[in-house]
């Protein structure tokens, strides 16, 4: 397996708050674009629909670091908390300007909406799910919890599957860019399934060494 540059140990934290610092500028720059008029004649539906969209990379980039590493070598796999928090921002951001600007925190309509709109139900379902991972990404919680960090962090795949169907439901047409968030996202839920025989299968061979007769 090719072999790739090695960041130093000392940048390894300062580049991790460096990608939460160039994750949130999308949000930054799309409310600057909603406020001077940049985002069309219904700047808080495009928006929401925007930070929809940026939470769903996050949580997409956030599950292509293992597959990532066991395919090819590079381990990036310290930013997959940083990910997985950004898409859980983006989420949060996304359901506040739904709920504050867009129903003005009319808490009747959101009820509404959450229990007759299938794709808003399962978008609130994501957004609890969330909730568990997120505040159990810190190293008490993965010391503490043990295993069953392991075992909760896997409604991870629940939540990637949900957000895209969410989307999906919210375009009400499979048109290319949902169609390309489904095959990604089958692809990256795909090899969690054959993810232990690819391992097996680049794991080196140890072939039998002869036994020598003294």
């Amino acid at each position: 397996m090719p072999s790739f540059p090695v960041l130093p140990r000392r940048l390894h934290d300062p580049s991790v708050w460096a990608l939460y610092l160039l994750g949130l500028l999308p949000a930054a720059w799309y409310l600057y674009q909603a406020l001077t008029g940049g985002l069309g004649f219904n700047p808080v539906k495009g928006f929401e629909h925007l930070l929809g969209i940026w939470a769903l990379r996050f949580l997409f980039a956030a599950l292509v670091l293992t597959p990532l590493r066991d395919l090819t070598g590079i381990n990036w796999l310290r930013y997959r908390r940083a990910l997985g928090l950004l898409g859980f921002y983006y989420v949060l951001f996304h359901f506040t300007v739904y709920a504050v600007l867009d129903l003005r925190l009319d808490i009747h309509a959101v009820w509404a909406d959450i229990v007759r709109r299938p794709y808003i139900t399962i978008g609130m379902a994501c957004l609890i799910l969330l909730l568990p991972l997120a505040a159990t990404s810190n190293g008490w919680s993965i010391r503490t919890l043990g295993t069953r960090w392991h075992t909760l962090h896997k409604l991870s795949y629940i939540i990637l599957a949900g957000a895209v169907l969410h989307f999906m439901l919210a375009r009400k047409s499979l048109t290319l860019e949902p169609a390309a968030y489904i095959a990604i996202a089958a692809v990256l839920l795909g090899y969690r399934v054959v993810r232990k025989p690819v391992l097996r299968w680049k794991r080196p061979k140890r072939h039998n060494q002869p036994v020598r007769q003294n």
